[in-house]
């Protein structure tokens, strides 16, 4: 069994709290934690925009908090991001992420990161056999 206190990573687990370009991800599950996901606590910073696409990687996101919109770049179309909404790029979406409030999200990766990932210039995480290149 694989218990962890989200409160304890962010004070004394540094090394799975990651944070790059207006976001904050604590790294709750890893690829090293056996479980073929990995599971993750997002911030995003209000007023943030974030152009992503997994390209190796998919995701599914629940808000906790906060409100936003995601925009699927392929279809133009726009959602509405708030607490109760999940969404889930099952076709490695190329999206646009708005933070219109600070938004706290849950998240999970398949394949699962390693945990020191941040987004390439492209929006994506790298493959995970290429993750600690």
């Amino acid at each position: 069994m694989i218990v962890r206190d989200f409160n304890e990573i962010m004070t004394s687990d540094q090394d799975r709290v990651v944070s790059d370009a207006k976001w904050t991800s604590v790294r709750m599950l890893l690829a090293n934690d056996g479980m073929g996901f990995s599971f993750h606590i997002t911030t995003l910073e209000a007023g943030s925009e974030h152009t992503f696409e997994y390209k190796n990687h998919f995701e599914s996101v629940y808000c906790m908090k906060g409100k936003g919109s995601i925009t699927d770049l392929a279809t133009g179309e726009t959602h509405a991001i708030k607490p109760g909404v999940m969404y889930a790029l099952d076709q490695h979406d190329r999206h646009v992420l708005r933070s219109e409030e600070e938004l706290v999200m849950a998240c999970c990766f398949n394949p699962p990161v390693t945990g020191t990932e941040v987004h390439r210039e492209d929006g994506s995480y790298a493959a995970p056999e290429d993750a600690n290149a």
